[in-house]
């Protein structure tokens, strides 16, 4: 009602965005920048909020979803002259702490994980099992390095020297958005860039989040007791909404699930 009033001064509003999940694109359903792209703008938009404030629960995933994501929000907040303050859950690590860089500062639980600061690559081999079985392997390329990391061969050489190659390449612009981002807050720990991960107030003792706290409490004693929140969330699909599951989707959730494990959660 007091914003209709122009005498009335209204309470202030914090837009509340919840990024929750795997980041990935296609129809992982997890999170994307396609997916994202027009909440994230309606919530710096609509009802003329006083901040932005980011809820991350997210075990990371895609380098390049989770560095678009974070520069929609880095445009938004600067156009629209907005502070943002992440909130991490769970766990904020790899993709996720991306994300949570994106915000002016970072507020975690006692027990929340983040960091992870690293490139990962995973998968099987089976060339052993289908020689067993008398399967023989028939492929053709022109390029001798379109087949590399077959896992029906076995591993080159070569090709692992080509892989940590390119995964050096994405850890050095990870590094590179969290030294930006973070500047003099981080520490000097030589095992900041190495993947490791730390734990609430260790978190905070290396620079990599701001503070311990939850989000309620935070923005009442930084807006005033009166603030109230416009919350954002992604919206499922009809599919996902009614439990529904294709076979990808049912392999898409073991890979999910997996990546969820490697922090106990």
């Amino acid at each position: 009602m007091k914003k209709w009033v122009p005498f009335l001064k209204s309470d202030p509003v914090v837009a509340v965005v919840r990024l929750q999940g795997i980041i990935a694109s296609g129809a992982r359903g997890g999170l994307n920048h396609a997916g994202l792209a027009l909440m994230l703008d309606r919530a710096f938009r609509k009802g003329k909020p006083k901040a932005v404030a980011l809820i991350i629960n997210s075990p990371g995933g895609s380098p390049v979803q989770s560095a678009l994501i974070g520069a929609h929000i880095r445009r938004l907040a600067t156009k629209h002259k907005l502070p943002v303050h992440a909130f991490v859950e769970d766990v904020a690590a790899s993709g996720g702490y991306w994300l949570a860089c994106a915000a002016d500062d970072i507020t975690i639980d006692d027990s929340s994980v983040v960091g992870s600061i690293g490139v990962i690559s995973s998968s099987f081999g089976f060339h052993e099992l289908m020689t067993r079985q008398g399967i023989e392997r028939r492929v053709h390329t022109a390029g001798k390095d379109k087949s590399m990391l077959d896992p029906f061969r076995p591993e080159r050489a070569e090709d692992i020297e080509r892989l940590k190659s390119l995964q050096s390449q994405i850890h050095q612009s990870f590094i590179d958005h969290v030294t930006a981002r973070r500047g003099d807050k981080l520490s000097s720990d030589k095992d900041l860039f190495t993947g490791e991960i730390w734990v609430g107030q260790k978190a905070v003792d290396v620079g990599l989040v701001d503070g311990i706290g939850h989000l309620e409490d935070k923005m009442q004693s930084t807006y005033g007791e009166k603030v109230k929140f416009a919350n954002y969330g992604q919206r499922r699909s009809l599919a996902q909404r009614l439990g529904l599951a294709s076979l990808d989707a049912v392999v898409g959730a073991v890979e999910d699930r997996a990546l969820w494990a490697r922090y106990g959660l």
